[in-house]
């Protein structure tokens, strides 16, 4: 079960770097000085990415907690 560790560490990290991701494109929308709504706009269309990655994540620390209890 030693896989499902490195497979579970490997869905952690990309969802770490997807997190990483949507928190530089916020900032880079705020930072450019758009409008509220723009800004709104902008938000709203990261949230379904940053919830993707945050799942991608949780799955992948779940793996790694298994792998270790069936190791």
């Amino acid at each position: 079960m030693e896989w499902l560790i490195w497979v579970g560490a490997a869905m952690s990290l990309l969802g770490l770097v997807g997190l990483f991701w949507c928190i530089l494109r916020v900032w880079s929308a705020r930072r450019s000085g758009l409008e509220d709504a723009a800004l709104r706009e902008a938000v709203r269309k990261v949230v379904p990415l940053n919830m993707a990655a945050l799942m991608l994540s949780v799955f992948g620390l779940v793996m790694v907690v298994v792998g270790i209890f069936l190791n």
